[in-house]
């Protein structure tokens, strides 16, 4: 018994599959064994609540990567606006207004439009350089004011923008036409700013959208926009968004409906789109054709993802087996459980995954009997034949005795 079980181990190693075992993939995760310095090293990880939980905080979305929901700030003078600075007086005769007031149309003096120098500064008459960069309209006037107050009368100013040049906001790709144009006094969403440049000329479960901000960078479903308020946040000046098309779609291998009859067609795997924004891991088994019963073990549903080094660890992985930012895992999902359903409908399937799974052990029990009954009947064919032969010779010469003989084919009788 011992060693026909071991007969069948090692054999069951031998025969034709769409994939390794599950047996395989456990014991040769990075968990249970040291890396081989030929093979890639991965990690496994069993889906639980607190894996769904915990991948849900990393989901690319613009509200995890940029956590200041506040709108932007007043807005600031940058080198190059042009500026239009316009000075008061109470009454004639002060340091602006000519004591002959009837000459002028007003008590008040605009000055030239002038640009931030690069410097960061603007000039007025009498009161100097003043500092404009960095400041709003109320703290440079005041600045003004304060410089020229002890000489002239009452002094009042009011400091215009006549042509933004500094706080503009970008929108980029495949838009209805890009632009570069002024952030509004009013603050504005990341979807305000796309319609102003005519909004994403594809659909829109296949667009992207990338947010950069202060060196730093973020993409999401555009979908993800839409659906989910909290990640259309305020846009700021100078931000640059950049709009894209990248059709999304997972790669399917194993015991599936869909992938079985594309073996029968000769091709091992399937690559399925997700035709909409986001699809979960329940979603996308039912678009493979779901788990094939005569070959599919529930239990060992996998999903293939490299995930950066913060995410893996934060899920149980042990970060100093492996090299690099991004670290492989394979995600194990057990649908024999009934509750495997509700974490695979919660669980976000990302774009290029590879969702396998694995054939239950009694497919390679029976591929294995099958291996058996061949090779026996190989050896036995030859044998049989030729004992019927020289039966069948010695009935027919009258030497023989009235027999039964039974070949593979056919059953002779004298």
């Amino acid at each position: 018994m011992t060693v026909a079980s071991a007969l069948l181990l090692g054999g069951c190693s031998l025969m034709p599959a769409n994939g390794p075992a599950n047996t395989d993939i456990v014991s040769a995760s990075s968990d249970t064994v040291p890396p081989v310095a030929d093979r890639l090293p991965y990690a496994l990880v069993r889906l639980t609540p607190e894996t769904v939980e915990t991948l849900a905080r990393y989901e690319p979305r613009f509200s995890n990567s940029f956590t200041d929901r506040r709108p932007p700030s007043a807005f600031h003078f940058g080198v190059g606006d042009i500026v239009s600075v316009t000075i008061f007086e109470a009454a004639a005769g002060g340091l602006f207004i000519p004591a002959e007031a009837s000459v002028r149309p007003g008590n008040f003096v605009t000055l030239p439009n002038q640009a931030v120098d690069d410097k960061g500064n603007i000039s007025v008459p009498y009161a100097g350089i003043i500092r404009a960069k960095g400041r709003t309209q109320v703290e440079v006037q005041q600045t003004i004011v304060d410089a020229i107050k002890n000489r002239a009368i009452e002094p009042q100013v009011v400091v215009a923008l006549v042509d933004q040049k500094t706080s503009l906001i970008s929108v980029l790709g495949e838009v209805g036409h890009s632009s570069r144009f002024p952030a509004n006094m009013e603050p504005e969403t990341v979807l305000d700013a796309i319609t102003r440049a005519g909004g994403p000329k594809s659909q829109g479960f296949d667009s992207f959208i990338s947010l950069e901000r202060g060196g730093r960078r973020a993409t999401v479903p555009f979908g993800a926009l839409v659906y989910e308020p909290s990640n259309n946040i305020y846009v700021h000046p100078n931000d640059t968004i950049y709009v894209y098309t990248e059709p999304q779609a997972f790669l399917a291998f194993g015991a599936t409906l869909g992938v079985v009859a594309a073996a029968g067609a000769g091709t091992a795997g399937t690559q399925i789109k997700f035709d909409a924004w986001r699809i979960s891991l329940a979603e996308a088994v039912a678009k493979t054709g779901g788990l094939s019963d005569a070959l599919a073990d529930p239990a060992s549903v996998f999903l293939y993802r490299g995930e950066p080094r913060e995410v893996a660890v934060r899920l149980g992985v042990d970060g100093s087996k492996f090299q690099g930012p991004i670290i492989p895992i394979i995600y194990n999902l057990n649908l024999r459980d009934p509750a495997g359903f509700f974490l695979a409908k919660a669980f976000e399937v990302r774009n290029k995954d590879i969702l396998y799974v694995s054939n239950a052990e009694s497919v390679q029990v029976t591929k294995f009997l099958t291996y058996l009954r061949t090779i026996m009947a190989t050896v036995n064919d030859p044998i049989i034949y030729a004992i019927n032969f020289y039966a069948l010779k010695a009935a027919v010469a009258g030497t023989g005795t009235f027999t039964t003989i039974t070949a593979p084919t056919a059953t002779i009788t004298r």
